[in-house]
């Protein structure tokens, strides 16, 4: 990773499940964007209030910078059924105008931001893996909204192998010291165990880099 990047002339318009890693980045003097903007947690479920929030932060970050980030994935990020042509990408390409440089990180989902499919295959050691991301606890009601334990009885029992937080802040062992009792309610609504991996953000920071213009980019 070269000490040269900077993004002081970029704005970051992120998901607000990626707070706590892009939060972590800015003040650990990696992530020196001109903004950081969020979207509520958790939009995912819901594609026209996801749509609405990112325009609406899109059109705010511009006041920042003619350079933007979008750190939303691009397969599980946004999913509309009743428009399943229309993607992530789709409602981007709408904000796009002459003299603004405007990228989305090229992943999968948030997990896919802070390991990659092979780092997450290791992991899992052949069994079957619910991942997450210290968001996912944190925003759990956000990002669960409308979930009721027959819901989570549905899709979490089939994850023979537990769930994994990989955690890259040190979120897990805050909330084992302060706040053991949410991660013991999240872990039993689940019907799984939940435990973290600590995880490096250098993956992170490399996707942040790969989506900067071709011209800030560091030379490796």
């Amino acid at each position: 990773m070269s000490a040269d990047v900077s993004f002081k002339e970029y704005a970051i318009v992120a998901c607000g499940t990626m707070s706590p890693e892009l939060n972590h980045l800015a003040e650990t003097g990696f992530l020196d964007a001109a903004k950081i903007i969020y979207t509520a947690p958790g939009l995912h479920q819901k594609p026209l209030e996801l749509e609405k929030q990112l325009l609406k932060q899109l059109s705010e970050a511009k006041k920042y910078a003619r350079k933007i980030i979008i750190v939303y994935g691009g397969t599980y990020c946004y999913i509309n059924v009743r428009e399943p042509l229309r993607t992530i990408d789709t409602v981007i390409d709408g904000m796009r105008e002459e003299g603004y440089y405007i990228a989305r990180t090229i992943v999968h989902n948030c997990v896919d931001m802070v390991a990659s499919t092979e780092e997450r295959d290791e992991i899992a050691a052949g069994g079957k893996i619910w991942f997450c991301t210290p968001g996912w606890l944190k925003y759990r009601n956000n990002v669960f909204e409308g979930w009721d334990k027959a819901h989570a009885n549905e899709n979490f029992p089939q994850y023979t192998g537990g769930a994994v937080m990989l955690d890259g802040v040190g979120l897990f062992n805050r909330y084992m010291e302060e706040k053991v009792e949410e991660i013991l309610d999240f872990s039993d609504w689940m019907g799984i165990p939940l435990e973290a991996r600590d995880v490096s953000l250098e993956r992170f920071k490399n996707v942040l880099i790969a989506a900067m213009a071709e011209e800030d980019k560091p030379v490796s």
